[in-house]
C-alpha cells in the first residue's frame, strides 16, 4: 500500500505543477502490468483473443464473427471517429500498428483460431494502404512463423514510430485509462512496448499547426507522415537509428555542374557562328547571351567539386555540338510556368500507340534526338523503330546480302524478358552529319545481365554481369559513360561502359530495387523499392544521404527535376509524391491516376510542370508549385476513356465509354492536376518532355 500511496502522491504533485506529459507516462507505467509491460490478467475473459476483440473490435466478436460483418461497436475505432475532426487523421494512424501487434501477439500466445478470426474481421480496414503487408501477414498461423516471416520479423524486431500532437496524445491516454477494464489496458500495453510514440508541440509552422490539422481533416483520404512506420527515423535522414535524435542532415550540393573553360570557349565559338549565320529575332536574346545567362545562373548555385563527382571524360566534338544544340532548344522552347489563375499551360502530347503486340511489350524509351523508340518484350528481344517512319540506316547484312530498307530492327541476345531499355544521351541535330544522334542503347533483363548495343552496327558490344537476379531497371547518367541498375537482389549498382565490373554497390533496401535515376549533376543517384522507400545515395562513396518514406504502394517511377531541387516518385496506388531534397521533406502529394501503377514521370525544362503516364491509360499534367489544397478538387474515372481532354479545375469530370457500360470506380483528383489526356485502351509505358517542352508518350493498345 505504501508504494501505491507514493505513486498517488507523485501523480497529484505532477498534476498540480502542470507536468501533464510526465503524469500521463507515469500512469501508463504504474498500471497493472507484469515485468514485460503487459497487463496482468485477473479474469479468464481478459486472456487470448477476447481481450484483443474487446480492445480493437466489438464485444464477443471473436466468438461470433458473423454478427460483425455489417455492424459492431468499436471501442477504439468508434472513439477515434467520434473525436474532434482535427485529431482524427493522426489518431487513425495508430489503428494499423495496433492491429498488427495484436495479431502477432495472438499468434505468439498460441491462439491460432482467434488470430485467424481477428485478422479476417479487420483486414478490410487496411486493404487499400497496406495490401502488401497484409498479404505477407496472412500466411502466419503458428508462433514459429512470427520468427521466420519477413514482414513479421520487421515489425517484431523494431518499434513502429508514430507522431502525435501533445493534445491528441493526452486525449488518447485519458480515454484508454477510463476504459482500462474494457480493453484499454491492452492498447496501452501495445503503445508502451511496441510503438515509439513521439509527441510534438503545436506551432505555427509545422504540420501540427491548427491550420494544417484542419486542412488534413478536410481531406477524404489520409496518408502516413514522413516519419511514420518502421524503421522509425528522422524525416529525410538516411540514419535509421531510433536513438539518433535530431541528427543533422548531410548537406547536399544540388547545383548544375558547369563546363570547364576549354569546353566553354568551344561552345561560345560555335554559338557566335550560329548567331552570325542566323541572327536572333527582335526581342529574343542571342545564343551567346542565352548561354552566358545560363552560366551565371549555374555559378550562383552551390555545385559539387570535381572530387565529388565521378570522373568525366575529356569533352569531344560531339559533346560540344550537344551543348550548342541544348542552348538553341532552350532559347526557342515553349515557356511553361505552371498554372496561373486556374488556367493551365497548353502542353502538347504526341502519343505513339503500338498495335498487335499481344501484350508482349514490357518497356519503352525514346531517344534524345527524337528519331527512335525502343521497346523491350517478354519474348527476349528488343525492337527499335524510326519515329518518322523513314528507313533505319546502316542495317546489318543478312546472309551476305544488303538488308532491305526497314523502319524497324530487332536486337537479339537476351535469354529472358526485357525489363528496361535506355538510350544514351543525345540531342536533335540540324546538320547532315548527325553527330549528336543516339549511338548506344542499354537493356536489362530477367537473365541477370545488362547489354550495351551499338546503333551504328546494330550489334551487342558488351554484356555486363554482376547482379544475382533479374535486373528491373537501367538508366544512363546525364553525361553518358556511366549507368545505373536496380535488381531483384536488393541492390543498385553503378557501372561505366569501359569496364565489365560495377564501380559502386548501393545496399540498404529490404526488398527489390525496382527503379533508379540520376541527379542532373550526376553526384547523386536515387533508388525506389517495393519496400515503399526511396533512397538517395552519394555516387563517390556509395553512402546514403536521404531516405524518403510516405508511399503506401510499391515504387513504380522516379524522376529528378532538371534544376536538381525536387524528386518525384510514384507508386502503384496512383500517388505521386514530390520531395524537397535539401531539407529531406515531403513537398506535396498528388492524386488522380487510377490504381495499377504510374509507370513514367517527366519534368518540364523549367521544373514547373510534371507529366505522368500509367496503367489507367491516361497522360496527366501537374502543376508543381500550386498547393493541392486549393479549390477545384474533383473526381475522374481512373480508366482510359473516349479520348477527350479532362480539365483538372473542373469539379467533377467523368471519362467513360458508352452509357450502357458499368461505371468505373472513381478516384480522387487533387486540384494541382492541370489536365488529363485519356487514351482508348492503351496503358502508357513512357512519357518524356523534349528540350522544347513537347511531350512524347508511348503505350500499347490492349483491346
Amino acid at each position: 500500500m505504501a508504494d501505491i500511496d507514493v505513486v498517488r502522491q507523485v501523480l497529484e504533485y505532477l498534476s498540480k505543477k502542470g507536468y501533464n506529459r510526465t503524469e500521463a507516462m507515469l500512469r501508463m507505467e504504474s498500471a497493472n502490468q507484469d515485468v514485460d509491460g503487459r497487463p496482468i490478467q485477473t479474469r479468464v475473459e481478459e486472456s487470448g483473443g477476447v481481450k484483443y476483440g474487446k480492445a480493437f473490435g466489438a464485444k464477443g466478436i471473436l466468438w461470433r464473427p458473423q454478427e460483425h460483418a455489417h455492424w459492431f461497436i468499436d471501442l477504439f475505432r468508434n472513439w477515434i471517429e467520434e473525436n474532434l475532426e482535427i485529431y482524427k487523421p493522426d489518431l487513425r494512424r495508430l489503428l494499423w500498428p495496433v492491429f498488427v501487434y495484436s495479431f502477432l501477439d495472438l499468434v505468439s500466445d498460441f491462439y491460432p483460431r482467434e488470430a485467424k478470426t481477428f485478422f479476417s474481421n479487420f483486414r478490410d480496414i487496411f486493404e487499400n494502404e497496406h495490401e502488401g503487408d497484409l498479404r505477407g501477414l496472412h500466411a502466419i498461423a503458428l508462433p514459429e512463423h512470427v520468427t521466420t516471416n519477413e514482414i513479421a520479423k520487421i515489425y517484431h524486431s523494431q518499434r513502429y514510430r508514430a507522431t502525435l500532437s501533445q493534445t491528441a496524445f493526452f486525449n488518447l491516454i485519458q480515454f484508454l485509462e477510463s476504459k482500462e477494464k474494457e480493453g484499454g489496458a491492452v492498447i496501452v500495453s501495445i503503445l508502451q512496448t511496441r510503438l515509439n510514440v513521439v509527441t510534438v508541440e503545436r506551432t505555427a509552422e509545422d504540420q501540427f499547426s491548427l491550420a494544417k490539422l484542419l486542412e488534413r481533416a478536410r481531406h477524404v483520404e489520409d496518408f502516413p507522415a514522413e516519419d511514420e512506420g518502421i524503421p522509425g527515423h528522422n524525416p529525410g535522414s538516411a540514419n535509421i537509428d531510433r536513438n539518433a535524435g535530431s541528427a543533422v542532415l548531410t548537406k547536399l550540393k544540388l547545383g548544375q555542374v558547369t563546363l570547364d573553360m576549354e569546353a566553354r570557349q568551344d561552345v561560345l565559338g560555335d554559338l557566335e557562328d550560329e548567331d552570325r549565320a542566323k541572327p536572333a529575332a527582335p526581342g529574343q536574346p542571342s545564343l551567346v547571351e542565352a548561354f552566358e545567362q545560363r552560366i551565371k545562373r549555374e555559378e550562383s548555385e552551390e555545385v559539387p567539386g570535381r572530387t565529388e563527382l565521378p570522373p568525366r571524360l575529356p569533352p569531344l566534338a560531339r559533346d560540344v555540338a550537344m551543348e550548342v544544340q541544348k542552348v538553341k532548344e532552350n532559347r526557342d522552347r515553349m515557356k511553361i510556368s505552371g498554372r496561373t489563375g486556374g488556367v493551365g499551360p497548353g502542353v502538347s502530347v504526341v502519343m505513339y500507340t503500338f498495335h498487335n503486340t499481344n501484350d508482349s511489350i514490357t518497356c519503352l524509351d525514346f531517344s534524345g534526338d527524337y528519331l527512335l523508340v525502343a521497346a523491350g518484350t517478354d519474348t527476349h528481344y528488343i525492337r527499335v523503330w524510326s519515329l518518322n517512319g523513314s528507313p533505319l540506316s546502316d542495317l546489318p547484312q543478312t546472309n551476305g546480302q544488303e538488308a532491305r530498307p526497314s523502319a524497324s530492327h530487332r536486337l537479339i541476345g537476351h535469354s529472358g524478358p526485357i525489363y528496361a531499355v535506355s538510350f544514351a544521351p543525345a540531342t536533335a541535330s540540324s546538320d547532315k552529319q548527325h553527330i549528336t544522334k543516339a549511338k548506344y542503347l542499354l537493356s536489362s533483363s530477367a537473365d541477370t545481365t545488362v547489354r550495351l548495343w551499338s546503333l551504328d552496327a546494330w550489334a551487342c558490344l558488351v554484356v555486363y554481369k554482376g547482379h544475382d537476379g533479374p535486373v528491373w531497371d537501367v538508366t544512363w547518367g546525364p553525361f553518358g559513360h556511366y549507368f545505373l541498375t536496380g535488381s531483384f537482389d536488393r541492390t543498385a549498382r553503378l557501372w561505366s561502359t569501359d569496364r565489365v565490373d560495377y564501380l559502386r554497390l548501393f545496399v540498404g533496401h529490404d526488398r527489390d530495387v525496382d527503379h533508379v535515376c540520376f541527379h542532373p549533376n550526376s553526384a547523386y543517384v536515387f533508388t525506389g523499392s517495393c519496400d515503399k522507400i526511396v533512397r538517395m545515395w552519394l555516387v563517390t562513396n556509395g553512402y546514403p544521404v536521404r531516405m524518403f518514406t510516405g508511399h503506401t504502394g510499391n515504387i513504380t517511377a522516379l524522376a529528378c527535376s532538371p534544376d536538381g531541387k525536387l524528386l518525384a516518385s510514384a507508386d502503384d496506388a496512383g500517388t505521386i509524391i514530390l520531395w524537397d531534397l535539401a531539407p529531406g521533406k515531403l513537398f506535396k502529394r498528388m492524386r488522380g491516376h487510377g490504381k495499377g501503377g504510374i509507370w513514367s514521370l517527366t519534368w518540364s525544362v523549367e521544373s514547373a510542370v510534371i507529366v505522368s503516364g500509367g496503367a489507367d491509360g491516361t497522360v496527366r499534367v501537374w502543376d508543381v508549385q500550386l498547393p493541392n489544397d486549393a479549390s477545384g478538387q474533383g473526381k475522374v474515372v481512373g480508366e482510359g476513356g473516349a479520348g477527350q481532354k479532362i480539365d483538372g479545375a473542373a469539379q467533377v469530370a467523368n471519362v467513360s465509354g458508352t452509357g450502357g457500360k458499368k461505371k468505373a470506380k472513381e478516384v480522387v483528383v487533387t486540384s494541382d492536376q492541370i489536365s488529363a489526356f485519356p487514351t482508348k485502351k492503351s496503358p502508357v509505358y513512357k512519357v518524356m518532355f523534349t528540350q522544347q517542352n513537347l511531350v512524347l508518350a508511348g503505350g500499347a493498345y490492349l483491346p
